[in-house]
This record gives structure tokens, C-alpha cells and sequence, in this order.
């Protein structure tokens, strides 16, 4: 027994307030015992802290005594000490009691209602409620207090308002509390709707019946149709067995024409057969009397050179008797061109599809591509022919052609063994030049000295006359639209029509963006790009020909304007238009208004439509009116460019600075100025540019120099190599702006394609620097062609050319280092579990899908072999490594599309790989083997032409990564 105890059984002892009365335990049938007996150590003994752990029965008693003990007091404690006695005993429990306590509470209380809010953590009750739509979310706020805190939050009402176009005119702040609820709620009280009742009032409801008089009316409607229908068929039937001709029916009009329709027509219906009959007739009666007429006018069609093609088509839809086609067959072919076409050009299905009858098109791949895998094509398209001529389509400057990747053709290079046996091999399909045997080349090489010297060198090799433009026109490929060197036809018409020449030349990068995406998603975005595209031609009709932004009536305009409305309500007259121009006309007349012009045309330069060549200008024969028009081209140009730098500052600048300024920021400051300061360093730039050079036209002589004002606006250059060096940071600043800044989203869309941006996007405005400069080349070469080397401006354009050149080399670099890193990391998303591909150096040169195939016994001669495809593999050739991978080809259900996926399979150093073709036989064609130092892989492509520049380009690989 413990001290406590014991002095709380004492007579004497003072009451504590858990202290044990007497008649507490008489309530348990208790008796009292003695000192003795407590000190006896008896097992007997009761409220003892010991417990008779061997005696099993009195440890049974002890505990059920004591349980009633503390129970007992339970029930006398206040409920303020009944929770500290509970929550003292919960936190002694362990795990097993804690649970056996919450199971007894789950059976004898079950849970049949919980509020997930209180339970679920805050993200997982927001996502739940997000399913709900605006009414149920407003329900949902009345709940409570919390579920009200919950339902308002922007996350959930932003969405649904961006969705239906209503952004929030300004940025909440961070206390600011249920703007886009609010927001939401007053855009859709302003909106017009009508109940379902009213809607049903108006325009009644499908399940409505008709009464009697209605239904009877409709029936006998239906009824007089079908008998109408059935009437017409009988006579028609009638009239067809009387009108029918005998069989085998002989006559100048119908010898070989009405038999062959009625063979061919004996199987179709007896209607389809008199139909066909009788337009038969009625051409025939109409071309007896014309016959003669039309020979004679086929006759001398036939004898017209090739432009007349239009004379062709008309011949089709000519009957023609058995004569007039023995002397169509009879009659000379027109000669036949090839056309080289590379995928490197913008937009090459557009001038596929402008390719004329009598032009071969022949579009090879310029990635991958070697000299001769390009000439094995051209002997497989040639079948053993001569052609008139060779037009080469590809990208070039004035003073190369980039033929293939990796190789380009310059003065310097076309002596190389390789590319002067390409060049013989090429020509050798061309007619003599004694003949006209022309090879054309659609790279503007006449506009330049270097260019110059290439033609004359191709010209020497291939013993024929070599054309190119002299590129003194800027835009996309307008350069292919002006003057040729050489003389004849002008050689775009002899291989392409004029429309889609036309459409190409104008807009050949703005359709190969349009077309990148096409080729991608087709179908869906069709309808897109075609909005663009026009958006884009209206914008630059607009932009080149009408100065909208400078368009303002002047007060005295004003003034007029409101006389003439004045003097036309006085009058009441029949014709108001009539009477108001006449007013316009006599105020004029008087002199009140000076006359106004509207369109802006450069003076120098004729204005002409888009839709018509240009012709060669009348009267450019020294070299003092070549430096004339290329100067003026040069000052035409420089006004459009510096104009869409303007509409960058003007349209996207000065409004976002002046939110900024105002408090009401769209975007942060440190954006804005990464955005916008190297573009406005070179508008700077630019307009001291422009002023010089109006100055200098101002005053243009044969010997004014434009050279010194070359060489400061080189010294400026730096403004450009900050823009360039911060246009990819710019590029994605901008996409993430307008992912994560809704206030942003919104502004562009309200500026984005307007008249005052030329119908262009603000990431379309930031491509005109790197445009121009490729432009301000151009021009500098078509100048130094035609200065005198002792002219005094001589010196200063060569030094500014050099400049220029040097600096054109820096942005193709950057250009080329761009696109290789975004093929790398496309090539890197397609191919699964591969290893990072992103190492220095890398880049991807071309990828080829083949079939893996396996010999079933290699004992046997070659010759013998069989070969069974044992999967498909998808090579990705890069400049150090070639990668295979296991190419899988998936269908999907009801529809035609398929699915395409790579898995990494195996890569292999290019210094240790051997190749070695595998000749062709009855049992395996365009096979060859690929050797590793552990195994080998024997592939096989569909077609010849694939083998042949993949081989190609494997083998250069491998000598490259070799030598190095």
C-alpha cells in the first residue's frame, strides 16, 4: 500500500479532494484489515500498487475493483476535468488502441455526412470545385463561409472568363479578393438572352403540331411533287425510244463519235444513255458547218511556239474527226526543259505545282544530297533525253549556289575536280549552244562582280549560255521577277505559269511558314493559314501603296464637308451622291481646297500591280543610270523597313511604356526594356540612315557618293549584334509573357495583325533586322557592280561591302547554330530512352527508315542469298555517331492517320563504322550492310533513290568524323 493510501484510510487524516470516503467504499464491499495483515505481505492484500501478477484470479479482482473505483469517480468530476482525464489517457495510448477506439466510434456512431472541405487538403477541394459550372460554383458560395472562401478564388473563374474572351482590365492586387467573380458576373449581366419560354413564344418549338387544315395542305403538296417527278420520267422515256438512232448508223457527223458513246454507254441507265446521245447530237449539228473553220485554226495553232499553251487546252474541248488527229500526232513537240528544284527553297510545292507540260520538275532533297547521288536522279528523269535547257532553283546569294548542304558553289570551288566533272556530267543533257542550250540559274549572281565572274567560269565548263537575275529588287524572291543577264525569253516563263511564279516570288517565306505547319497538322489548321495568308497580302498592298497611319482631314476638309451636308438637306435632291460630288467639284474648282494626295508612290519608280512582271526599264544602259535606279531601290526600301520599325515602337512601346508609367504595368519594366531597347537603338540607327540617304538623292548626280554614308552606318553595326544576340532570350520572353500575363495575351491580340503592323505579329516584326541586312548585300553588290573602280565612291563601297558581308556570315552562323539545336532537340523528343544527344558539336545531318533483315544461310553464293525482314529501324545519321533505333508503326481505329514512335536502340561512333554495299538481286534490292567492332546489321530501303543519298551521306559522315 502506498503513503497516500495509507494516510488516506487514517481516522484522522486530512480529506484531500480525490480522497477515499468511507461510504464511497462501502458501495464496493469493502472491509477494513489491519497493519498487521498490510505488513504480513499476504497476497490477499487489496488497493494494493502491487499486483499479484502469479495469482491470476486476484489480479483479475484487483483490476475490476479499481476500474470501478475510477469509474465511479468519472462520474463525479465536471465535464471540464472528464476532457483532461480523456485526453490524458489518448496520449498514453499506443497505435493498437488508438485504432480500436476509432473502430468502436466508427460502429457505434458511423459518419453518414462529412464536409470534404475540412478533410481534403485546399488544392484538392479547389480542383473539385472546378468542375462546376458558374451557377453551381455561386450555389456552392452560400453553403458557408469556408465553401464561400473556396468558391470565389481567381483560379476558378479566370479560366472560365479567358475561355469567352473577357479579360480583366487591370491587375488585382495581392488582398484583393474575388475580381474575376466579379468580373465574370458583370460581363454576363450585360449579355442578351432570351428564356426558354420566350425563346418558344418567338420561334415556337420543334415538337409543336401542325393543326388539320396545315397537315392536310403539306400531304397533297408532297403528293402533286412525286406525281409531277413520275410524269417527267415516262415522258422522258418516251421521247428517248422515239428519237433513238438505228444501230450501226453511218454519216459524216456520227462515224466514230455515236459508236463509240453507244458502246460505252450500253450498260448505263436507258436516261443516262439518251441524255448522253442527245448532247452528242447537239454538238455534232453544231460543229458540221464550223469543220473547216477549225482545222484551220488547229493548223495554225500547232505551228505557235510554247507560251501559246492556252491554244492546247482550247483543242480539248474541240470535237475532232479522225484527219485532224492524225495531224495533231503528226505535228513537233515543244522542247523540253528540266527544272531542279530543291527542298531547301521556301514553298517548292507551290512552283512544283507552276510547272508547265513541257517541264520536267525534278525536287531533290538538300540535306543528305551528294554530287552524285544529284546526278543518278537526274539520269533516271532524263531517260536517255536532251533537254533545251537546265533551270537551277535553290538557295544562292550573288555570289554562290548553295547547291547541296555542306557544298556551295563559288568561284573559288567550281574548279574543285568533283564539282567540275558535276557541271560537264549536267550540261552533257543540254542541247549545243549553237542550238540555244541555256542553263539557268534562279540565284541573283549577275548583281554582283563575283557573280559575275561564277557565270562566266559555268559558262566556259558547260559550253553553253548561262542566265541568272541581276537582283537589284528587295523582297522575299522578287529578285527571280527583274532583269536577266543573256538574252531570249525571259527564263522564269519558260518553266513555271506567270500566276503562281507571281504568288511565290512575293510571298515565298511568309507561304513556307503557312506550309511548315501544314505539313504538320494539314486539316486543322487550313483554314487558319489561309486567313494569314490573305491577311498578310492585304497588309502589304496597303502598307506599300496607302499611308493610312498619315490620313487627316484638315479643318478646312471639315469645313467643306459640312457645307455640302448642309446645302444637300436645303436641296432635297433625287440623286444625293450626284448633287454632293458636284458640290465637292465646284468648291474645288474654286480654290477653297487644295487637292491631296493620298497614295504614296515612290517618284522614280513606276508604280505596277502585283499581278504583272515587271518589265526590263527603258533607257538603264550606263552605268550612272544603274547606280541611279539601285540607289533609289535602296531609298524605296530603307522607307518600308525604317516604317515597320516605327510601327514597333508606335504600336507595342509607347503603349506598354505608358501602362507602366501609369501604375497599371502589363508587363514589368526589366521586360520591357529587354524587349524593346536594342530594337530602338537600331530605329535610332536607321533613321540617321534614312536621312542621309534622302539628302543624298536630293542632290543625286553621276558622281555623288553614297559610299561615305555606308561606312558610319557600319560603324553603328553594334545595335544590330545586341538585338541578335538577344533576339532568342526576346523570343521566349514574349511566349512566356503572354502564357503567364493575361493582361499581355490581351494586348496582343488587340494588336496583333492590324493594318498598323502590316498584318504581322510582333515575332514576324522582330525578323525584318536579319531580313535586311541579307537585303543591304544585296543592294551593295548590284552598287559596286555598276561604280567604275575609279570612281571616287569606289573605296568606300568596297569597305562597307566587306563589312556587310562579314556581318552576314555572323547571322547565318547564328542562324545555322539555331536551327541545328532545334533539330537536335526534335530528334531528342522523337527517339524514347535515348542518351542526351546535347553535346558540343553535334548536330543532325539526316535520318533514313529501313528494314532490318536477316540472312537465312550466308554459305550459299551472294547471288543465291534470301533474306527475310526481321523488323523496321530508323537511322539518325549525326555528324559524329550514327543512331539506330526500332521504328514503330501504329494504326488508329476508324481513321487513316498513323502513328510513327522510336525507340533508342543502339549508337555507333562514325570512325569505327564500316560500310559496304550489298549487289542487288532477284531476292533482295537497295541493300547494304552496316559493320560495328561487335556486330553488323544488314538494311534495306524501298526505293533506289533513297539508298543512293543515304549512302551518299553516310559515307561523307564518315570521312569527315575520320580526318578529324
Amino acid at each position: 500500500m502506498t503513503s497516500v493510501e495509507w494516510r488516506a484510510l487514517q481516522p484522522g487524516s486530512r480529506s484531500g479532494p480525490h480522497s477515499i470516503k468511507q461510504w464511497q467504499l462501502d458501495g464496493i464491499e469493502h472491509t477494513p484489515f489491519s497493519a498487521e495483515e498490510s505488513r504480513s505481505g499476504a497476497t490477499t492484500t487489496r488497493f494494493s500498487a502491487w499486483t499479484p501478477v502469479t495469482n491470476k484470479s486476484s489480479n483479475q479482482q484487483l483490476f475490476q475493483e479499481r476500474t470501478t473505483l475510477i469509474l465511479h469517480w468519472f462520474d463525479l468530476w465536471t465535464d471540464k476535468q472528464r476532457k483532461y482525464v480523456l485526453h490524458q489517457l489518448l496520449r498514453r495510448c499506443s497505435k493498437s488502441q488508438l485504432k480500436f477506439i476509432s473502430d468502436y466510434f466508427m460502429e457505434a456512431v458511423p459518419i453518414t455526412r462529412l464536409d470534404f472541405t475540412t478533410v481534403l487538403p485546399r488544392f484538392l477541394s479547389i480542383y473539385i470545385l472546378s468542375f462546376l459550372n458558374p451557377m453551381d460554383l455561386c450555389a456552392a458560395a452560400q453553403v458557408c463561409w469556408h465553401w464561400r472562401f473556396l468558391a470565389e478564388q481567381d483560379c476558378l473563374w479566370s479560366p472560365k472568363c479567358i475561355r469567352r474572351g473577357w479579360f480583366l482590365p487591370y491587375n488585382p492586387s495581392d488582398n484583393e479578393y474575388g475580381a474575376w467573380k466579379k468580373h465574370y458576373v458583370a460581363c454576363a449581366g450585360s449579355l442578351d438572352f432570351l428564356s426558354p419560354h420566350e425563346a418558344a413564344d418567338i420561334y415556337g418549338t420543334l415538337n409543336e403540331t401542325l393543326t388539320e387544315p396545315e397537315e392536310q395542305k403539306e400531304r397533297k403538296t408532297e403528293h402533286i411533287i412525286r406525281q409531277t417527278i413520275r410524269e417527267t420520267i415516262v415522258e422522258h422515256k418516251r421521247a428517248a425510244l422515239k428519237n433513238r438512232r438505228a444501230w450501226l448508223a453511218n454519216s459524216l457527223s456520227g462515224e466514230t463519235y455515236g459508236s463509240s458513246v453507244r458502246q460505252k454507254s450500253s450498260m448505263l441507265p436507258l436516261s443516262l444513255r439518251t441524255t448522253v446521245l442527245q448532247l452528242g447530237d447537239k454538238y455534232r449539228l453544231e460543229n458540221i458547218s464550223s469543220m473547216k473553220e477549225h482545222r484551220a485554226q488547229l493548223n495554225s495553232i500547232l505551228n505557235l511556239t510554247v507560251e501559246k499553251t492556252w491554244a492546247t487546252s482550247s483543242m480539248k474541248t474541240l470535237p475532232v474527226s479522225l484527219p485532224l488527229k492524225s495531224q495533231i500526232r503528226s505535228s513537233d513537240h515543244p522542247p523540253v526543259h528540266l527544272l531542279l528544284v530543291s527542298s531547301r527553297i521556301p514553298a517548292y510545292e507551290l512552283v512544283l505545282c507552276g510547272a508547265l507540260v513541257h517541264v520536267v520538275p525534278l525536287l531533290y532533297d538538300y540535306s543528305g544530297m551528294t554530287l552524285e547521288a544529284l546526278l543518278s536522279l537526274v539520269e533516271r528523269a532524263m531517260e536517255g533525253r536532251t533537254v533545251q535547257s537546265i533551270g537551277i532553283m535553290t538557295e544562292g546569294s550573288t555570289e554562290e549556289i548553295c547547291l547541296i548542304e555542306g557544298l556551295s558553289i563559288t568561284e573559288k570551288t567550281v574548279l574543285k575536280p568533283c564539282v567540275r566533272e558535276f557541271w560537264e556530267r549536267l550540261c552533257g543533257w543540254v542541247v549545243p549552244a549553237s542550238e540555244a542550250g541555256t542553263l539557268d540559274v534562279f540565284a541573283p549572281l549577275a548583281a554582283s562582280v563575283a557573280g559575275v565572274e561564277l557565270i562566266s567560269i559555268l559558262a566556259s565548263l558547260s559550253g553553253l549560255n548561262v542566265r541568272a537575275p541581276t537582283g537589284i529588287c528587295t523582297g522575299s524572291y522578287q529578285h527571280i521577277l527583274s532583269d536577266w543577264s543573256g538574252k531570249g525569253d525571259f527564263p522564269p516563263l519558260l518553266y513555271l505559269r506567270e500566276g503562281p511564279l507571281l504568288s511565290w516570288c512575293t510571298q515565298a517565306e511568309w507561304i513556307e511558314q503557312s506550309l511548315v505547319n501544314l505539313r504538320n497538322q494539314l486539316v486543322p489548321q487550313l483554314q487558319l493559314l489561309s486567313e494569314e495568308s490573305r491577311g498578310r497580302t492585304l497588309g502589304l498592298f496597303l502598307w506599300d501603296h496607302i499611308t493610312l497611319p498619315l490620313f487627316t482631314l484638315k479643318s478646312e476638309v471639315t469645313q467643306v464637308l459640312i457645307e455640302g451636308l448642309v446645302a444637300l438637306l436645303k436641296e432635297k435632291s433625287d440623286n444625293p451622291l450626284e448633287f454632293l460630288g458636284t458640290f465637292l467639284l465646284k468648291i474645288c474648282a474654286e480654290g477653297t481646297v487644295k487637292k491631296h494626295n493620298l497614295i504614296t508612290v515612290t517618284k522614280s519608280v513606276p508604280y505596277r500591280l502585283p499581278g504583272s512582271i515587271p518589265a526590263v526599264p527603258e533607257g538603264l544602259l550606263s552605268d550612272a543610270d544603274w547606280r541611279d535606279a539601285v540607289c533609289r531601290e535602296l531609298l524605296k526600301s530603307e522607307r518600308a523597313y525604317v516604317r515597320l520599325l516605327q510601327a514597333i515602337h508606335t504600336v507595342y512601346y509607347i503603349p506598354l511604356r505608358a501602362a507602366l508609367d501609369s501604375n497599371r504595368a502589363i508587363i514589368s519594366s526589366a521586360n520591357l526594356l529587354m524587349l524593346f531597347s536594342p530594337l530602338l537603338d537600331i530605329l535610332e540607327c536607321n533613321n540617321i540612315f534614312l536621312q542621309d540617304l534622302t539628302e543624298k538623292m536630293e542632290e543625286w548626280s553621276p558622281l555623288q557618293c553614297v559610299g561615305d554614308t555606308w561606312v558610319r552606318f557600319c560603324t553603328k553595326l553594334r545595335a544590330y549584334t545586341n538585338f541578335f544576340n538577344n533576339y532568342p532570350t526576346a523570343i521566349r520572353t514574349i511566349d512566356k509573357c503572354r502564357e503567364m500575363l493575361p493582361a499581355f495575351r490581351a494586348f496582343l491580340k488587340r494588336h496583333t495583325r492590324t493594318l498598323a503592323t502590316r498584318m504581322l505579329s510582333i515575332q514576324e516584326l522582330f525578323l525584318s533586322p536579319s531580313l535586311r541586312v541579307e537585303e543591304y548585300v544585296t543592294l551593295l553588290e548590284a552598287l559596286m557592280l555598276h561604280t567604275p573602280p575609279e570612281h571616287p565612291d569606289h573605296t568606300h563601297l568596297s569597305s562597307a561591302f566587306n563589312t556587310l558581308v562579314n556581318y552576314r556570315s555572323f547571322i547565318r552562323k547564328l542562324k545555322k547554330t539555331s536551327d541545328r539545336d532545334l533539330k537536335l532537340l526534335e530528334a531528342q523528343r522523337t527517339i524514347q530512352s535515348c542518351p542526351t544527344l546535347q553535346e558540343g558539336g553535334r548536330y543532325l545531318i539526316t535520318t533514313q527508315d529501313i528494314a532490318l533483315l536477316s540472312c537465312l544461310n550466308e554459305d550459299i553464293v551472294p547471288s543465291l542469298r534470301m533474306y527475310e525482314c526481321v523488323s523496321e529501324l530508323g537511322l539518325f545519321l549525326f555528324n559524329d555517331a550514327l543512331v539506330l533505333t526500332e521504328r514503330r508503326v501504329s494504326h488508329m481505329p476508324f481513321r487513316l492517320a498513323v502513328n510513327t514512335s522510336h525507340t533508342f536502340l543502339a549508337s555507333i561512333a562514325l570512325h569505327s563504322l564500316n560500310l559496304s554495299e550489298i549487289v542487288d538481286t532477284k531476292y533482295v534490292q537497295n541493300a547494304f550492310r552496316l559493320e560495328s567492332p561487335k556486330r553488323q546489321w544488314i538494311c534495306a530501303t524501298d526505293r533506289e533513290e533513297d539508298k543512293i543519298r543515304w549512302l551518299g551521306a553516310l559515307r561523307s559522315a564518315i570521312n569527315a568524323a575520320k580526318h578529324n
